[in-house]
């Protein structure tokens, strides 16, 4: 469950090279360990407190108060990296990048959130959320001198693993969302994640049973259903559609690295290609070339996205509606295109590796499992229209937990 009552030694004055280093080293720690712990499916408990101690759950946050202070394109990056070893693990750094950093945009009182980023990055804190649109189930009724919540989510990534969580609920007809420690009584996390891909995610149910909440908790006042936040704090959907970019295309980086060490150490060359290593056949050689060019063209495209966005939010409360929606739909190219790529490859890496590859032990299909899983999330031809829309009729996407 939550690690909230262990204190970490958070790594102060971590630099830019060396986050990438480390996440390079977790990333193939992770690889090594992949078809294992696809197997076991079990939490990732030692994984994140690894993560912790490396600073990168902190990459994000400002070098004044401890943090790594790179841009969302790095850190997006980062997201990438640690995708290629091990695709849930992407998925929950980048989770935890957006969900931390959502008190900054959201909060009114930049004192408590900037509280809430030193307890975070002083304690290597990792957040999590339980805010699924589809799946409203919760509610807060007044309770002396705060609030009960009950009800249950049923998909709450990194559910036994969060030390603090994002959640929203209804309360006297309207949505309140707030943000709460998960070592208050009567969170109750479900081990009932039975997915066949991103199987550490740590997906499953969670129940609040006469969970308390208070007024200090809450992120920004109630609001009614046609209520339109302020711009500043919907940048959380932008941004988890780039976080969804960039572990698909790091597992299918992945995938890519997986079959080419195969091929160079175990395939052997079909019996009519006239070459004495699967290396050197030219068909190998040329969908290997191919797969390459399509994961360089997407990532660029990520990172081109990744940009527009990190821009549009740096204008603060400044930003306009319709910056943030050109910015989103930047965002939302880049989901449509990585979506496509990491299917196709993760798929198709068999073609490189031949049949014995498919034994059981390899796991390799997991990749495919894992990009299969995640981007059944919103359905990625919704994302396409939204794109259309916008190139066609000059519409931004309309702004939602999904857009």
């Amino acid at each position: 469950m939550s690690q909230s009552n262990v204190v970490f030694a958070a790594p102060h004055g971590i630099g830019r090279d060396a986050l990438f280093s480390r996440a390079h080293e977790i990333s193939a720690n992770l690889g090594e360990r992949a078809a294992e712990l696809d197997r076991d499916g079990l939490p990732p408990l030692p994984e994140i407190v690894r993560l912790k101690n490396t600073g990168l759950l902190n990459a994000l946050h400002s070098l004044d108060i401890g943090g790594g202070g790179l841009d969302w394109t790095d850190a997006l990056r980062l997201v990438r990296i640690i995708a290629r070893g091990e695709s849930s693990l992407g998925q929950l750094l980048g989770y935890h990048f957006v969900n931390s950093q959502y008190i900054y945009w959201a909060l009114k009182d930049q004192a408590r959130a900037r509280a809430l980023g030193v307890e975070t990055v002083s304690r290597n804190l990792y957040w999590g959320a339980a805010v699924n649109p589809r799946d409203p189930g919760l509610e807060l009724t007044r309770r002396g001198n705060g609030f009960a919540l009950n009800g249950r989510k049923s998909f709450s990534t990194a559910a036994r693993v969060s030390d603090y969580i994002n959640a929203n609920a209804s309360l006297d007809g309207k949505i309140a969302s707030f943000a709460v420690p998960t070592d208050r009584p009567g969170y109750l996390p479900n081990d009932d994640w039975d997915n066949i891909g991103q199987r550490l995610s740590d997906s499953g149910s969670v129940e609040f049973r006469d969970f308390p909440v208070y007024e200090e908790d809450f992120i920004a006042p109630p609001a009614g259903a046609n209520d339109a936040p302020p711009v500043l704090s919907t940048f959380n959907t932008p941004l988890i559609q780039l976080v969804f970019v960039n572990f698909y295309l790091g597992t299918a980086e992945g995938a890519l690295a997986a079959a080419v060490d195969y091929v160079r150490t175990t395939t052997r060359p079909w019996i009519t290609s006239g070459v004495d290593r699967a290396a050197d056949d030219p068909y190998i050689l040329e969908r290997v070339g191919e797969f390459t060019a399509s994961l360089k063209a997407s990532a660029a495209l990520a990172d081109s996205a990744a940009a527009a966005v990190h821009a549009a939010l740096s204008r603060g409360h400044n930003v306009t509606a319709r910056e943030r929606g050109e910015a989103a739909a930047e965002a939302y190219a880049a989901k449509v295109h990585a979506t496509h790529v990491s299917l196709d490859i993760t798929s198709r890496v068999f073609e490189l590796t031949g049949a014995r590859s498919t034994a059981s032990r390899y796991r390799f299909d997991r990749f495919w499992r894992n990009v299969r899983t995640h981007t059944l999330h919103d359905p990625v031809f919704y994302k396409a229209k939204e794109v259309g829309e916008f190139v066609l009729n000059d519409k931004i996407p309309e702004v939602s937990l999904y857009s």
